[in-house]
């Protein structure tokens, strides 16, 4: 499975989970770091009305093409989710952001700019990878070095994130931590599924609840994750 195959195999997992926390029809959404468009393409097929950010004017010009040949209606821009939250703060009621945190220079940021383009009430999701050994394992040197799903140097491992700075950074920006589950990649079926195991993979759910420093509706841990 290549970088692609990859992409399109989880995307109908990450899909699932956001039709499972309420429903994508009619909703305003930003898929933050969409990349060539595929979960932003499946959001709007199932009548969300979507804006793709990217800061690759090249995978974005992909995406639009896409689009365009598949008749599919979203609009995609080449923008930091820095810089539209200044533009349209608390517009979205849902805000995405997959596999992207990771490579950020500072995620605290970006994810404070997806908590102000999101609506009182809205949704913050956001998929990346944990920080420790086994990730390290699975995720460079697995990934990268023997399956070679991911070119190599995709990730850094410093830059992984640990569920608990997550949850702090969503803390000191306003949004409070609805739920944390893994996601688990079967290598014979080569299907994904949720895992409670948060050990490499995560989906993390925010839901913007007011003023910034409110508190976490969660606490404890995950089974091959940390303290939240």
């Amino acid at each position: 499975m290549q970088w692609w195959g990859y992409r399109t195999s989880v995307n109908p997992l990450r899909l699932k989970y956001l039709q499972r926390i309420g429903g994508l029809a009619g909703k305003q959404v930003c898929d933050v770091g969409c990349g060539g468009g595929i979960l932003s393409e499946s959001m709007a097929r199932d009548g969300a009305h979507v804006l793709g950010i990217d800061l690759a004017q090249a995978v974005i010009e992909v995406a639009e093409l896409h689009a365009v040949e598949t008749k599919i209606e979203l609009q995609y821009r080449v923008v930091a989710a820095e810089e539209l939250a200044r533009q349209r703060a608390a517009e979205f009621d849902l805000v995405t952001c997959m596999e992207m945190l990771e490579h950020v220079p500072d995620p605290a940021v970006t994810l404070a700019a997806m908590a102000q383009l999101v609506k009182p009430g809205g949704d913050v999701i956001v998929s990346t990878l944990n920080r420790n050994p086994r990730a390290f394992a699975v995720a460079i040197v697995g990934a990268e070095y023997i399956a070679r799903v991911l070119p190599r140097g995709t990730h850094q491992y410093l830059k992984f994130i640990r569920p608990s700075e997550l949850a702090r950074w969503g803390r000191d920006a306003g949004l409070d931590l609805q739920d944390l589950i893994g996601i688990a990649y079967n290598p014979l079926t080569r299907a994904f599924r949720l895992s409670p195991d948060t050990g490499v993979n995560y989906l993390a759910h925010f839901r913007m609840v007011g003023s910034a420093g409110a508190g976490s509706g969660m606490a404890g841990t995950r089974p091959g994750g940390d303290a939240i």
